[in-house]
Parts: C-alpha cells; structure tokens; sequence
C-alpha cells in the first residue's frame, strides 16, 4: 500500500477519535443548558474537561504531528490530489498549530472554569445578581488574555480573539464596519423617533400558553425547511443551537407566554443556524471540516432565515396560517399587512434578543465597547453594570433597571466567547449581501416566501454556503457567492431602504 494511502487512513482514524470526544462534549454542553439538575455542574464540568485533556492529546501529540506535517507534504508535492484531503489537511493543521500552544493542563482548566461560570450564570441572570458572576468574567477574561498571548504574544489580545471567531478581522476592520453601520443606523434611529408613526399591536402582548407554543415551533421549525427527524426542541434560559454531526442539529428556545413572537422569531433563527449544519456536505462527516466555518457566517444564516425570510412581507402569508392554526382567538382577525408591520417595528429595547432588525447592531457595540476596555485593562468585571448603563442610554436612549435586563442578559461570556458578538453585526451584513447575488441566479426569493416552499432557496444556500462546512473561510465563501468581496453598503442601503419605506421617512 502507497504512503499516501497509509497516511489518508491514519487521518481518518485520527479524526475519527477526535470527532468522538467533540461530540460528546457537545452532549455534555447542550445537556447543562437545557435539562441538567443544578447540582451537576462539578460533575459535568470534571467530565468535559476529561474529555477536552484527550482531544487536546490526541490533535498535539507527536505522532499526530508528524501525521499532518506528512499529508502537508504530499499535498504540496501532488502525491495527494484529493480536494477533500487537502482541505481536511489544511483545516486540521491551522486547528493543530492553535491548539499546539496551550499546554494540556490550560485546556482542562479552562473547561472547568467555563463550565463552572455557566451555572452560576443561569443562577445569577434569574436572581439579579452581578456580584456572585462577577468574578468569573474577570478570571474569563484574565485566562483569555493568557491564552491569547499563546496564540500570537505580537499581537493585541482583543485582536487574536477576533481574528478566531471570523478569520481576517481584528478590531481596526471592526472599528470601520461599525462606523460605518452608526452613521446609518442612528439617524434612521432618530428620525423614526421623531416622525415615525408605530402601528397598534397589541396582539403581540397577548396570553398564548406554553402548550400551543410548543407546537407552534415544531411547525415553524418545518417551515423555515429542518426535517424533525434530523433535530430536537429544547427549552433553555437563551436560546441556541448546536450542530452535532451530520443528520444532527438541535435547537433550543425559551417561551413566554406574553410574548408569542419571542419564541416565533427564536426559533426561526436557531432553525437556520441548524439548517447550515445539517447542509454540511456528508463527505465531510466526522472530520474537521464538519460544521460551520465561522460566526459571521454562522449568524448570515440564521439572521437571514429570522429577517430576510421572516420578517418579509412576503413571508406573512404563511406565517400568519400557523399563527390563525395555534392561536386562532389571537391572530384570527389579524391581516397580513398588520403583521408585517408588528414584527417590524423598530423601537429602541433593553434586550438584544428581542430587539428589532434595525436597532439590532446597536446592542452588539455596547457589548463589544465593553469588550474592548476589559481586555485593555480600562475596565473590570465591577465596571460592566455601570458600563452597560452608560451605553444603554447613549446609543438607545433606554434606562436599564437591573442587570437581569442589563450586563446579565446574554449567557456568550459565561462560556468564554468574547470576541464573538461582533459577529452578530457581521453576519446580519453577510445576509444583505447574499440577497442580491441570490436574485441575480435566478432564485425568486419573495416568490418562495409567499408559497411558504423555501426548496430554491436553500438549495442555493447550500450550494453557495453549506456544502463546504469549515473547507472555506468567510472571505472566499462571500466571493464565492456574491462575486465580490465584503462590503457592508449592502447592508447599510438594505437597512434604509426597508426602514424608511415601512416609516414614510
């Protein structure tokens, strides 16, 4: 047997154990956000660190090594021509070099801390209580710095994190997009403020019971295109999704009663993210190049399946016959146009997750302001409050009233993800580019919207995004797909357009 071929074996086995111990920390995740008891969390945590030490052992040892640095040389001299190979050999060997710096013992530690500072969150959000999850954002932050330093000591700490959720961007490319996004964002902000008329819908407020919710999602779920036998509904304090393998996704929502579209909207997101995963080409299954390539990208999916598919006109149609079908007292005599115009009021509120499309990227430059001043050592955990405060009121002229509604509301830095908000910003411009380019291949998307088949466009959506998993970073996806490369006027013309109109700015 040719050294090729004995080399494309052994990184099958390789990434076939790897797989394994990935999978199993994302049961251990999804379990601990969803139905796990309180008093799990120790336990949970020593489990996933266990099986973080392995997976760090098994991607750095030297046999592992010597394994990628063979099959980086077979693909440069053309022994291996296979572009899957060649694409799991460049993935796995930048996952490798990164994952190379840490010593074993960071890696389990670190588990353990994100673990740890994830339930005291779930507590902390419920009670109002900043003080008890305080020092786990500074201990968070304190160990990402560290790590950081592993990755690249040259280069600003904030930047390296950055650059790890959406390859190619650091704070000074962030700095433009924001402004950029600002300077359209806040006017229209104003002047709907001060002309914009908002329409009457108090059927949005209205009492809509958990049962019916319920099954309300696993309907909007088939809608928006996921196949019930490829996912599963959970129930969480944040909504969320996460792909386990090929044939695997699952979602998790958070129901109120009083606020039906809540739910209807979280679902709709989370299904697109699912969707991706699940688009993932199945050649790629139990490898490295399995699952999404970036947040950006990420968030282009599900921000385009919440905005662009259901908070379009066309797209009331079919959601208005699910919501007649589960709450007929409720939205029995709602029309079409009332609806469209309920789920598209824009008006400055507290929570990011429930915050209209165009106001949207407001709340992630309070949270990446933050961000920015903790990882350059002008702030500590026991300035975010007042930070958050501050803010709030400056980019959405909102008092906040607690932390619960405030610094407590998003469960990201409990598992250690700064850096990664911006990419909420980032993937809502990646979604405005993608309609045009998707128009102009002849997909008729508010044709698909109105019939409520959304066939085409996820079709087109997996050919152009999907299939290739983590084997493309966003730069070459987007250039890929557009026929350009990124530029956020899409997004900043997509977000006037439709404002002023729904406005009669």
């Amino acid at each position: 047997m040719a050294d090729t071929d004995q080399l494309a074996q052994r990184l099958e086995a390789l990434e076939n154990k790897l797989w394994t111990r990935s999978y199993l920390m994302k049961i251990a995740e999804f379990d601990g956000a969803t139905i796990a008891p309180e008093n799990g969390a120790a336990a949970r945590g020593e489990a996933m660190a266990a099986l973080a030490g392995e997976h760090h052992e098994l991607l750095c040892n030297e046999d592992a090594v010597d394994l990628v640095s063979g099959l980086e040389d077979a693909v440069a001299s053309g022994a291996v021509a296979d572009p899957k190979i060649a694409a799991e050999v460049r993935t796995l060997a930048r996952d490798q070099r990164e994952a190379r710096a840490f010593p074993t013992e960071e890696v389990e530690a670190w588990s353990r801390l994100t673990c740890e500072a994830d339930a005291v969150w779930h507590k902390a959000k419920v009670a109002n209580d900043w003080a008890s999850f305080e020092p786990y954002v500074d201990r968070i932050v304190e160990a990402l710095k560290r790590q950081a330093a592993y990755l690249d000591n040259t280069r600003d700490p904030y930047d390296v994190w950055l650059d790890q959720y959406e390859r190619g961007m650091d704070a000074a490319a962030f700095d433009r997009f924001f402004a950029q996004v600002r300077e359209t964002v806040v006017p229209l902000v104003h002047a709907i403020g001060e002309r914009g008329e908002q329409p009457d819908a108090a059927f949005l407020t209205a009492h809509v019971d958990e049962a019916r919710q319920r099954a309300l999602s696993f309907d909007l779920m088939k809608l928006v295109g996921l196949d019930l036998a490829d996912t599963c509904l959970a129930f969480t304090e944040h909504p969320f999704s996460e792909g386990f393998a090929v044939g695997d996704a699952r979602v998790a929502t958070h129901i109120y009663e009083d606020n039906l579209m809540s739910n209807v909207y979280s679902i709709i997101h989370e299904a697109g993210h699912a969707a991706y995963e699940l688009g993932v080409d199945p050649a790629y299954a139990r490898t490295c190049l399995e699952g999404g390539t970036s947040m950006g990208i990420h968030e282009s999916q599900s921000r385009f399946f919440e905005n662009t598919v259901g908070r379009s006109r066309a797209f009331m149609g079919p959601l208005l016959s699910l919501l007649r079908r589960h709450a007929p007292e409720v939205y029995g005599d709602v029309d079409e146009n009332a609806l469209y115009r309920a789920v598209n009021i824009a008006t400055p509120s507290l929570v990011r997750t429930e915050a209209d499309e165009l106001t949207y990227p407001l709340h992630i430059m309070i949270r990446y302001e933050i961000e920015r001043k903790l990882f350059a050592g002008e702030a500590a955990a026991k300035d975010v409050p007042g930070l958050w405060r501050d803010l709030t009121r400056s980019y959405l002229g909102l008092e906040v009233p607690n932390d619960t509604l405030g610094a407590l509301q998003d469960t990201h830095w409990s598992g250690g993800s700064f850096g990664y908000f911006p990419t909420y910003a980032l993937g809502s411009a990646y979604d405005a580019q993608l309609i045009p380019a998707m128009e102009r291949d002849g997909v008729d998307l508010a044709g698909a919207c109105a019939s409520g088949d959304l066939a085409a466009v996820r079709a087109w959506l997996k050919e152009k995004i999907w299939r290739w998993g983590r084997g493309k970073d966003a730069p070459e996806l987007i250039l890929g797909a557009c026929g350009a490369p990124f530029d956020a006027t899409f997004y900043c013309d997509y977000l006037s357009d439709k404002f002023s109109a729904l406005y009669g700015l």
